[in-house]
């Protein structure tokens, strides 16, 4: 499979001067925004399927379906965050 180009990206020198300030020993500046790029469209494509879910579970709210109130969705957050608390306090 052939591989294809990103575009080249212009940036101020100081934005260059800092990036390869915190490459890796054996990195490369290539290998360095392939990884950011990798990770930003992960980023989206998780974000996406989020915003997916959020709009099907909308319309399924606005068309009636079963809602719990939000005081008991932070009391059900909070009495699992207690819960882990204290499971970590023991170890």
């Amino acid at each position: 499979m052939k591989t294809a180009l990103i575009p080249q990206v212009r940036v101020e020198p100081e934005l260059r001067a800092e990036l390869e300030s915190v490459l890796k020993a054996d990195e490369t500046l290539s290998e360095f925004v392939e990884d950011a790029v990798r990770a930003a469209v992960e980023r989206r494509r998780v974000d996406l399927a989020f915003h997916s879910r959020v709009e099907v579970a909308w319309q399924a709210f606005r068309d009636g379906a079963a809602a719990i109130p939000g005081e008991q969705v932070f009391e059900k957050l909070q009495s699992r965050l207690d819960a882990r608390r204290e499971q970590l306090r023991k170890k």
